[in-house]
Order: structure tokens, then C-alpha cells, then sequence
């Protein structure tokens, strides 16, 4: 039916998605939630035009009637009919122990009520605490008149901690996330007190911290969250549709020096048990691990099945949609600067005058020419080779590509990042980062002190 109006490609996506949530703030209860959302989104290309049309009736009338309204809207006329023989594509779905949807919440409320008394019991300085906790369950089938019938049962669970401490230095926040592409185990491999405990001491510690420098200086980047900065600042440029556009720094440099000689960044949705991690993407296609810069030459982009098909080549594993609802596009998966040889120690003990940044929140990147700005959630002045004084939030400004090329050491300490979401045309999809310890030559730090101020 989807190709009867003369579309030359034709896809089902079939997803069914179960959640449930609890938000424990300021000693009780905020909500304890469930849900379960199910449909289908129907796509056509007919050469340049795509159509596309989605629907929550699962019957056999409401199927087809998607069908048709994603036909017309490929605008195209013509009879064209095509018999395939649909091909199942082998996946590997995580393996998930225990289904979180199994646990009753009596037992999911004494984990946030927990959290919550050992992180106010830090300290009397700990003045708000909210705790989170979250599951999904989400089964998609995908099959195209290209001959891919496949399937995919991703289960995802999460919980984090946000402190807030009050002193002399006004309120200060300190969070700690967990996230894995598991199921109820994640918390046999995470001490749920033990992150209250971590996320005290991060807004206890900032009560003493001192203004963030302003200026050019060298930073230290440590292992782990520092990724996102990868992700925002040069991974949306690797990107194909981006690319195409024109919108992405790295656009027609592929075989080129395009990063210091210690830069491998790697895609990998195959990752085992990371956020970003699925046995196939949005269109069918398998996941993959993509070597993108390979010793600072750019070896390829992240590709869809569409832009892969145009370009004839084969996808990256890499189309994505938020939901049944929207159109897949070209996402990342698991990002990441591969680990390096030297020590991390050494690393800090290079830098003279600088700042260690142990963490990185959100922020803004023009993927057109790599121009960033992140906030420092967690950093410390490094001085005389060694981390000292806490600084409060600053701003990291920069540029992607400009980075790349100076990165002058990369430790042996590789480690991923908390959980994320990557926004992108409006739509949402589960990322994962991660670095090793790196040291970047220089960058303008954004705070209210001098660049020599101690």
C-alpha cells in the first residue's frame, strides 16, 4: 500500500515503550509514575520527496490507512508494486536480568527515600535534596521494501542524586548520576548511598571554592563527563545530513589532518550496557562501531540509511528517531576519545598554571564553525603541577576543531560519562560519552577573576 502511489522505498517502524519514574524531593514523595506508549510510523521516498505518517491504531485498517496518507504525501502518481521477501537481520539484545517493571515500587521508593537521608546526614549544611529514579522498556520492529525485517528490545535504567549546600559563598549544587542499558542490576553494581554521599561532598566541597579565573589557559580535562564536550563541539559535525548541508567545520575534509596525532574519536552503539547502546538502529540497520578520526585523520562520518543509500554506501548504524512519531536522522550513539599511554599524574604535573575540569554540564556549540561554550559543574585550579583550590561555575569557551588539533596528551584512565540526552531538530535520543584524562593547550576560561588571580 505505501508504495502504490510510486514510492521507490517503503518502512514500517512498529515501537512499544513502558516507563516508570519516582522523584523523591524535599523528604517525600513528588511522583511516582508509569506509562506505556505504542504506534507505528509509516515512511515513503519517492526519489526527493519523502512521505510520512503515523498512527497509534495497531489494526490492520488504521495500518493501511497510515500507508496511504504516507503515499500521498510522497507526491508521486504512477503504479508501481514490488513483491519482496522479507529478510529477519540478526540482533543481540541486551542482556537484561532483571525487568525493572517487576520490582514493586515499595521497594523503588526505599531506594530515593535513602538516598535522600545519608545525603542530608553529610552534613547540616545540606539543604535540599532531590533524588531520581527511571526505567524504560522499549521493543521496535522495523521492515522495509528493501527486504529488512529486524527487531530490538532495549531496557534502560537510571538513578540520580542533586544536593544543594548553603554557606557563606550563597548555595552551592552538587549532583551524581547513574545510567546503563540494564535492568533492575544496575543497582548491584551501584551503592545508591554511596552516590548521595558523592553528591553531598561535591556542593560541600564548592562552599570553599573561589572565583573561576578569566583568560587563556591550559586545562586539564578529566576522564569521563568530559566527553560531552566531544559530543556537542565535535561529534554533530561528523554527522552526514549536517555535512551535507554545509552546517558541520569538517565538511569535505575526510583523509585530512584534522586533529593533534593522539586523537581516536570512536561511535560505538554496540558498547555493552552503555546508555547509547542498541542491536539495531531506527531503519533496521545493525549497530556499529565507528572510528571516525583515526591518529587525528578524519576517516569518515555517521551515517543513515537514506544518505548512506545516496551517497552508495553502506549506514553506519547510525539512524535514530525519538519515537514512532518522527523521522529518523543521523544520531550518535556512545562517543568517545579513545584512552591514550600516558599517566594522569604526569598530566597534571605538566601544567604550571591552569585548570582541571572534573566535570562539564551543558552548553552551546555552532556546528557550522565549532564554536562552543560549556559550563564547568566541577573544576580546580592546578597550580605548580598539582589540583588545588575548588573554583566556582565558570564557562569553557572554545572551538571543536581547534581542540582536536591541541590535544597534547591523553591519559591511560578512559572512562564513560553519566547518562545523556541528545537533542537535536527537536528530538530527543539516550547518548553516551566518555574521555580519558587530556590536556588541551589553552582555552578562555569564562569566570570573574583574573587569569593570575589567586
Amino acid at each position: 500500500m505505501a508504495l502504490s502511489g510510486g514510492g521507490t522505498f517503503a518502512e514500517v517502524f512498529a515501537e512499544d515503550v513502558q516507563r516508570g519514574s519516582g522523584h523523591f524531593d524535599d523528604g517525600r514523595i513528588e511522583s511516582l509514575a508509569s506509562s506505556r506508549d505504542r504506534g507505528v510510523g509509516i515512511r515513503v521516498v519517492a526519489d526527493q520527496s519523502t512521505g510520512f505518517a503515523h498512527t497509534a491504531d495497531l489494526t490492520e485498517r488504521g495500518l493501511l490507512a497510515a500507508a496511504r496518507a504516507a503515499a500521498d504525501a510522497a507526491r508521486r502518481s504512477g503504479e508501481t508494486t514490488a513483491a519482496v521477501d522479507l529478510e529477519t537481520v540478526g540482533t543481540s539484545p541486551g542482556r537484561v536480568a532483571i525487568r525493572p517493571a517487576d520490582i514493586d515500587k515499595a521497594t523503588k521508593v526505599d531506594l530515593l527515600q535513602r538516598a535522600d537521608e545519608v545525603a542530608r546526614s553529610s552534613d547540616e549544611a545540606i539543604s535540599q535534596v532531590s533524588a531520581r529514579y527511571a526505567d524504560s522498556r522499549r521493543r521496535i520492529l522495523v521492515a522495509n521494501s528493501d527486504g529488512v525485517l529486524s527487531g530490538d528490545d532495549q531496557t534502560r535504567t537510571m538513578f540520580s542524586v542533586s544536593c544543594v549546600a548553603s554557606g557563606d559563598a550563597g548555595l552551592q549544587t552538587g549532583a551524581e548520576t547513574v545510567g546503563l542499558s540494564v535492568g533492575w542490576e544496575l543497582f548491584d553494581r551501584y551503592d545508591v548511598e554511596d552516590l548521595a554521599r558523592r553528591a553531598a561532598r561535591r556542593a560541600l566541597t564548592k562552599l570553599q571554592a573561589r572565583p573561576a579565573p578569566s583568560g587563556t589557559l591550559p586545562v586539564v580535562i578529566g576522564p569521563g563527563s568530559g566527553g560531552v564536550l566531544f559530543h556537542e563541539a565535535c561529534g554533530h559535525g561528523l554527522e552526514a545530513d549536517l555535512v551535507k548541508k554545509g552546517a558541520s567545520a569538517f565538511a569535505g575534509r575526510l583523509g585530512t589532518q584534522v586533529a593533534s596525532p593522539l586523537v581516536t574519536l570512536v561511535d560505538d552503539g554496540t558498547m555493552d550496557d552503555e546508555w547509547g547502546r542498541y542491536a539495531i538502529d531506527d531503519e533496521g540497520n545493525p549497530a556499529r562501531r565507528n572510528v571516525l578520526i583515526e591518529d587525528g585523520i578524519l576517516v569518515d562520518y555517521m551515517w543513515d540509511g537514506l544518505r548512506a543509500r545516496a551517497d552508495g554506501r553502506p549506514s553506519s548504524g547510525n539512524g535514530r528517531r525519538q519515537s514512532y512519531r518522527h523521522l529518523p536522522m543521523v544520531r550518535m550513539t556512545n562517543t568517545y576519545l579513545a584512552g591514550g599511554e600516558t599517566d594522569p599524574t604526569d598530566i597534571v604535573a605538566s601544567v604550571e598554571h591552569g585548570v582541571y575540569v572534573a566535570r562539564l554540564g551543558g552548553g552551546q556549540v555552532n556546528t557550522a564553525s565549532g564554536d562552543f561554550v560549556f559550563g564547568m559543574v566541577e573544576a580546580y585550579m592546578i597550580e605548580g603541577g598539582k589540583i588545588t583550590a575548588p573554583l566556582r561555575e565558570g564557562q569553557l569557551i572554545g572551538n571543536g576543531p581547534k581542540v582536536l588539533q591541541q590535544i597534547e596528551a591523553v591519559g591511560n584512565d578512559f572512562a564513560m560519562g553519566p547518562p545523556g540526552t541528545c537533542g537535536k531538530d527537536g528530538q530527543g535520543v539516550p547518548v553516551g560519552d566518555g574521555v580519558p584524562t587530556l590536556k588541551v593547550a589553552e582555552l578562555t576560561i569564562g569566570g570573574t577573576a583574573g587569569a593570575g588571580a589567586p
